[in-house]
């Protein structure tokens, strides 16, 4: 257990971002492979797993109430010296995580194709999205149990070693991709299916060997799944359905820009598909700052520093800042680089790249969104954060809905629009996190 309430913390913030981001980096590294493997069977086959994929946000959404509530919960305890308070919550987490499992298996299996014909712009894309949604389910059910036990390791500060245990199954999936994929030296290619399969398989290997390590790794709290007590599941919730309800929303609007894209054809969904994946994953150096500053916020404000949380979410807004500024001029460049690994398609490449070319002016701001989010998690408190990503119901949801019944509307409009939307949504956040600070810099919590 780590003690995040001591030392210099830019220093402390670097370190662990450090490590969270290279974790962050590998794991997308599968999400390009499957990306390009797929991209070889088409733009159908790439708007199957876009959408398919889509399925990702909603399960990470629920698994965050989870993990979440469960970081905060046990580094504040941690910070507050409380042994017994942190082995409960773990306890209890892990009860939820394991519940939620069970579920989203079932859930997947008897709705999920229902749900791709929904989203899906033909027959072709449907049966793409069903194949890898499918073939994926297991890795999302066991997001749940991973993520509790990398919330306590977050809390405790330990973050290396999981972060290479996440590498080696990354690289594992990668191994996997064209052999599953592709049929690299089985002649039996499994196309969408086999990128849902790789996926799955390298989960699975990933969270028996996290299971087994944990112990080495984490000497304070023990392994054990105890009994649900429902008073405990609520103070996890209470805290993690918040940040939930964020993804939950970022699940919705994927999901609604799909729909709307329908009239476009496979070729916009699939340009939207790509050009969104690249967006996530060069987002990932701000989100490991962002997941770098929760737990030192919680630590420091379970030990009563609120100078040393102030501090961490400016260090946090500094770096995040900067990262996204290169990040913006990258891509504003020359975005067809980046697409053209994935497709050499026309009408998909000019999709893709006018996606990222106009999105990009909302990079700081996403910087801004993730730091605040993660300072609210630290304070136990994320209902502000989750106000700040609803706005973009009224903001883009609503508009959106219209958007794709105006015969003379185009996909620049829409990408402006998401602009605007995630900009109103910074600036809510930086007024709800200005407001849960007293004057003396204590943070005030409900």
């Amino acid at each position: 257990m780590r003690d995040l309430t001591q030392g210099s913390i830019p220093r402390l913030l670097a370190g662990m971002a450090g490590f969270i981001g290279f974790g962050l980096v590998v794991q997308t590294m599968y999400l390009v492979v499957d990306l390009y493997f797929v991209a070889q069977l088409g733009g159908q086959a790439v708007a199957g797993v876009a959408t398919g994929g889509s399925v990702l946000l909603f399960v990470m959404a629920l698994s965050q109430a989870v993990s979440v509530g469960a970081l905060s919960l046990i580094s504040r305890a941690i910070g507050g010296k409380d042994a017994a308070e942190a082995q409960t919550v773990f306890e209890q987490a892990m009860s939820m995580a394991l519940t939620a499992a069970v579920a989203t298996l079932l859930i997947g299996y008897l709705a999920g194709g229902r749900f791709m014909a929904v989203l899906s712009a033909d027959d072709a894309t449907r049966m793409a999205a069903r194949a890898y949604l499918f073939a994926s389910l297991p890795s999302l059910a066991l997001m749940f149990p991973t993520a509790a036990l990398g919330s306590v390791l977050r809390a405790s500060g330990i973050v290396a070693a999981p972060m290479l245990l996440q590498s080696a199954t990354v690289f594992l999936n990668i191994a996997l991709a064209p052999v599953l994929i592709a049929g690299w030296g089985t002649n039996h290619p499994l196309g969408t299916a086999g990128a849902g399969l790789a996926t799955s398989i390298a989960t699975i290997i990933g969270t028996i060997i996290l299971i087994v390590l944990f112990g080495r790794l984490e000497m304070t709290l023990r392994m054990k799944v105890a009994a649900p007590r429902f008073a405990a599941w609520r103070r996890i919730a209470a805290i993690g359905l918040p940040s939930s309800g964020e993804f939950l929303l970022m699940f919705v609007i994927s999901g609604v820009i799909y729909w709307a894209l329908r009239r476009f054809g496979p070729d916009a969904q699939a340009g939207f598909g790509i050009g969104s994946r690249i967006m996530q994953s060069i987002f990932l150096p701000a989100m490991a700052v962002a997941f770098a500053a929760a737990p030192i916020a919680g630590q420091n404000h379970g030990a009563g520093r609120a100078d040393r949380v102030r501090a961490t979410f400016h260090t946090a807004v500094l770096i995040s800042s900067g990262i996204m500024l290169a990040l913006t001029l990258l891509c504003q460049l020359n975005p067809e680089l980046l697409v053209l690994v994935f497709t050499r398609k026309s009408a998909v490449v000019a999709v893709a790249s006018e996606y990222l070319r106009i999105v990009s002016w909302n990079f700081v701001a996403m910087g801004l969104v993730y730091s605040c989010s993660a300072i609210f998690q630290g304070f136990g408190n994320t209902g502000p954060a989750f106000a700040a990503s609803a706005s973009r119901l009224a903001t883009f949801v609503l508009p959106t809905l219209l958007f794709a019944r105006w015969p003379q509307a185009t996909l620049h409009d829409l990408w402006r629009l998401s602009n605007v939307s995630i900009i109103i949504q910074a600036l809510i956040s930086l007024l709800l996190l200005r407001r849960a600070f007293r004057p003396r810099g204590a943070p005030r919590i409900p």
